[in-house]
């Protein structure tokens, strides 16, 4: 079972309200050979407080700051700067992981031998209620890809050792989305993890 560092990159913007849910769910996990590197977008809430709270108790957590508000695509290109695992996940700040998502998915990209991965989800509302299932494709293609953005931003796993350290889009929205269309154009397919 592969036992290397993942770096899971967590943008935040005046996320208050979910950030120590999402926090929690990684600390939890039963994969622990992590770091989460957390940059804020120049928060104006208490964000930076709850965040700094969990460093304390937890080495593995990363804090940066950007002087200017950029959008989602650059907190999370900075927090990639500074990664320095084999692995890269992504969690966004009002996003939860089920606790064994990193070793589950871990092992499938072993087995698999996938350089990416990506695997169903829940939509949760804001008062964690659960709304729907979202199931993603077995297999996955380049020209599936550009019809439609099949794979969660809070699934998603790339292998640095195959594709190197890949940065996001500076644009505002959809950047994972081109990110995806990216490594998809370096290999020929991959699979997707059905997990419930």
């Amino acid at each position: 079972m592969i036992r290397d560092l993942v770096s899971i990159i967590t943008p935040t913007y005046n996320s208050e309200r979910f950030i120590a849910q999402t926090i929690e769910s990684v600390i939890n996990q039963s994969y622990t050979n992590w770091e989460m590197l957390i940059t804020d977008d120049c928060s104006n809430d208490n964000t930076i407080d709850i965040v700094k709270f969990y460093q304390s108790k937890d080495s593995r957590i990363k804090l940066f700051k950007l002087e200017k508000n950029h959008g989602a695509g650059v907190a999370r290109n900075h927090s990639l700067k500074n990664a320095k695992g084999r692995y890269v996940a992504f969690c966004d700040a009002d996003d939860q992981w089920k606790k064994n998502k990193l070793e589950l998915q871990l092992k499938f990209m072993e087995e698999n031998n996938l350089e990416f991965s990506y695997s169903d989800y829940e939509v949760i509302d804001e008062n964690g209620n659960f709304l729907r299932n979202v199931k993603c494709p077995k297999k996955l293609t380049y020209k599936k890809l550009l019809r439609n953005n099949y794979v969660g931003c809070l699934t998603a796993i790339y292998d640095t050792k195959f594709l190197g350290k890949l940065m996001m889009s500076k644009i505002r929205k959809r950047q994972d989305w081109v990110l995806w269309l990216n490594i998809m154009k370096k290999i020929e397919s991959t699979r997707g993890l059905n997990i419930s």
